[in-house]
């Protein structure tokens, strides 16, 4: 299965140029811990995520009208939409993050993949699993 599968495919975007304090408030009203930065091209190139807000602009005190590209992290981790889940979770493995940009063979974007859509996958197979299981139970 591929990870273009399982993505969250309505992914909610900022700009570079947009202030933290208004994409805080779009974090909360949409209740996601995360904004894909894009380009003018609707390409991605960064990430912010809510601890990027807690970490660079309320303990550092840079406050929220600072610039969303100057607190986001970059370069953004991407996988393209074919990307088995398989080398996606080693990938964020290695890397050491929870949330991967889905992109299509032009670099668009397509959707976000966190590790809890992962998370999510494994539970509903392991159901499956034990709903066949006790379905072969002898009587």
């Amino acid at each position: 299965m591929s990870v273009g599968a399982i993505c969250t495919r309505a992914v909610h975007t900022a700009t570079r140029a947009e202030r933290a304090r208004e994409a805080a408030r779009r974090m909360h009203q949409y209740k996601v811990g995360s904004l894909v930065v894009v380009d003018l091209e609707g390409k991605p190139v960064g990430i912010l995520t809510d601890r990027d807000i807690a970490v660079k602009c309320v303990a550092e005190g840079m406050g929220g009208e600072v610039r969303v590209e100057e607190i986001m992290t970059r370069p953004v981790s991407t996988v393209h939409e074919d990307t088995s889940i398989d080398e996606a979770v080693k990938h964020m493995s290695g890397a050491q993050i929870r949330r991967l940009v889905v992109v299509d063979d032009d670099r668009s974007l397509v959707g976000l993949l966190a590790l809890d859509d992962v998370l999510e996958l494994l539970v509903e197979e392991a159901e499956d699993i034990g709903r066949l299981l006790h379905a072969q139970m002898p009587a």
